[in-house]
């Protein structure tokens, strides 16, 4: 019911075959523990599909080239939420500049289908203040999904 889409794998993740794992993975597994969720009953992935070189931001050709990947997860997973964690990934969703913390706390819609913004938690450890804001964007997908 809740997809989770981030921004590209890390070197963790390319090396392992699986997102968010290292550090980030383990906030976001506590993150979704403190909504009653558990990994297993997420649908966890990035826009981009593969690391980018010194893990620098894709490109947007990079982005449009895995569009279609995410387009097809999408179809098929059909969630009731979708989750935009971090800037690249709430830009592509949302076609927008925006910054990130102007557009987390609101409900946008995806295709149809619910979408909220929140910090990536790589974000979160670096800057720990910000995990409240983040607290209440999960408040808002675990109401989402209880609807």
């Amino acid at each position: 019911d809740l997809l989770i889409i981030g921004e590209a794998p890390g070197a963790e993740e390319d090396s392992l075959g699986e997102p968010f794992v290292g550090q980030a993975g383990k906030l976001l597994d506590a993150m979704l523990h403190a909504i009653q969720l558990d990994r297993q009953q997420v649908y966890i992935t990035n826009v981009l599909k593969c690391r980018p070189p010194q893990n620098r931001d894709p490109h947007t050709s990079e982005i449009i080239c895995c569009d279609s990947y995410l387009q097809r997860q999408i179809a098929l997973i059909q969630p009731k939420v979708i989750l935009a964690v971090g800037r690249v990934a709430a830009h592509h969703l949302l076609l927008t500049q925006a910054a990130l913390g102007s557009l987390r706390g609101r409900k946008y819609s995806y295709n149809g289908i619910p979408l909220l913004v929140t910090y990536h938690p790589a974000y979160l450890l670096r800057m720990p203040a910000e995990k409240g804001k983040a607290w209440q964007d999960l408040l808002q997908v675990k109401k989402i999904l209880s609807i």
